[in-house]
């Protein structure tokens, strides 16, 4: 009994195929099948090999958020070469609550400002990179998946011994502030505690020695990532003017990095600037110097690395196979049917009238084959 209920059991089974096989005597094999299975074939060894490429690559996700944390300290990191001696200049911040930020974590080195043939080299390539990034933001994803491997974005030492005077002044270091908004100054004269505000010990400079063309090799706020260029890095400014006023205005957006090599807490930043001289006889007032204002936005940026899963990666390749298989076959099976009926129609090929031949010494007839639509 339970021989013959197994033996029931598998041929409803074989009644359930959906791949009925066909013995190999009843298989008709012909020039355009095997031509149209070797375009298939290629066809999908292509689109398999491309669509592996794809499933290797990665995308950015971006997503919006509300930023809760407003009573940590915010990080600003600063690399910035001034035109004028160490002992005539100062950096500070100024926040919103006029609370000024002690410089102790900036270091005043005396330099050049001209750069080496070779740091000049570097000054180029990331200006070059800059003017791709303002026309194709997409080039941003390319630096966020490759972070670690990026060139250092910090100006390279000197390959000479200088010679020259040491007449510029290297403004390098971080700061914590406050998350508000604030500004970020660089003007003549040291910064001094005040009463009743803020103040620079300016009036032991001439007016002849002031010069702030500057250049910004490397500002950013949060955690230092190698390998991601900002907006102002490699932004170089050229004096007209003794008394000159350079303002920056800079929107913070807080981000959080996630990638398959590098998670960070860091911050993405936008810019405007302005540029005019002093002149207090035509109405521009002000104050000689770079001034950097910065504001915090609410909002948040998670900026995630995400790869296709590989379900999905067996799909689409399973999709590439059946569709080309079933598309070709539908093509081959049409095109022959076109050529089957342009045959008959004008007698061409297998539907071509043949001669019979009487060999009773008879004349030959043509006999027609008879053919049924």
């Amino acid at each position: 009994m339970r021989r013959l209920y197994r033996k029931k059991a598998l041929n409803l089974v074989k009644e359930l195929d959906a791949f009925p096989k066909v013995p190999e005597s009843y298989v008709e094999t012909t020039a355009s099948g095997g031509t149209v299975s070797l375009i298939a074939f290629t066809a999908m060894a292509v689109l398999a090999f491309f669509e592996f490429f794809v499933y290797r690559d990665t995308w950015m996700k971006y997503q919006y958020e509300v930023d809760k944390d407003y009573s940590s300290k915010l990080r600003i990191n600063i690399d910035i070469t001034v035109a004028m001696r160490c002992q005539h200049v100062g950096a500070d911040v100024l926040d919103l609550a006029e609370t000024m930020v002690a410089s102790d974590g900036l270091e005043y080195e005396p330099v050049i400002f001209e750069l080496s043939p070779q740091q000049r080299l570097w000054h180029r390539t990331l200006l070059l990179i800059q003017n791709r990034l303002r026309e194709e933001h997409s080039l941003q994803d390319v630096l966020f998946k490759t972070v670690l491997k990026g060139s250092p974005t910090a100006l390279p030492p000197r390959e000479d011994t200088p010679t020259q005077p040491l007449s510029a002044c290297r403004i390098h270091g971080h700061l914590y502030v406050n998350k508000v908004a604030g500004n970020f100054h660089i003007t003549v004269g040291k910064a001094i505690p005040h009463p009743r505000g803020h103040a620079h010990l300016a009036a032991l400079v001439s007016h002849e020695t002031y010069n702030f063309s500057h250049r910004i090799d490397h500002l950013s706020f949060g955690e230092e990532v190698p390998g991601i260029i900002n907006p102002l890095d490699g932004t170089e400014k050229i004096c007209i003017d003794h008394n000159q006023m350079f303002q920056y205005f800079i929107t913070v957006v807080p981000t959080k990095l996630q990638t398959y090599k590098i998670s960070a807490d860091t911050h993405q930043y936008s810019v405007t600037e302005r540029e005019r001289v002093i002149n207090h006889a035509a109405g521009s007032h002000g104050v000689s110097g770079i001034f950097m204002k910065y504001d915090i936005s609410s909002l948040m940026v998670t900026v995630t690395e995400q790869h296709m899963p590989f379900w999905q990666f067996l799909v689409r390749l399973c999709g590439i196979i059946g569709g080309i298989f079933s598309t070709t076959g539908m093509l081959h099976g049409l095109v022959g049917f076109c050529v089957d009926v342009v045959c008959c129609r004008f007698k061409l090929g297998v539907y071509r009238p043949k001669e019979v031949s009487i060999s009773d010494g008879q004349t030959g007839a043509n006999h027609w084959p008879q053919t049924g639509f």
